[in-house]
């Protein structure tokens, strides 16, 4: 497993050939302007919660990677309006989610 650090709250964790990202807030993040988005892998995207630094790169990414959006029932039914793929979490539920692409 590898874990980079993107900034903020922004990860990118690696199992085998899984690429995960959580809370993608990189393009707007001065703290990040080293990072290219338009290099970064993702298989599944994780967002906690909607707060701008937390989203703001989900849609551009999961777009070009076809990734994932995994999060709550309202953020996963807006970004399936927005035409991706989603998993809806129920928070009052607990689980496992399978991440095989």
């Amino acid at each position: 497993m590898k874990i980079t650090f993107y900034g903020h709250a922004s990860l990118g964790i690696e199992i085998n050939d899984i690429n995960i990202l959580v809370d993608p807030f990189i393009s707007a993040n001065p703290k990040a302007a080293q990072i290219d988005i338009s290099a970064l892998k993702a298989d599944f995207i994780l967002v906690t919660h909607a707060h701008q630094d937390h989203i703001i790169d989900v849609e551009a990414i999961a777009k070009r990677t076809g990734a994932t959006v995994v999060s709550n029932y309202e953020i996963a039914t807006h970004y399936e309006n927005l035409g991706l793929e989603t998993h809806p979490m129920n928070t009052a539920a607990h689980g496992i989610l399978n991440l095989d692409p």
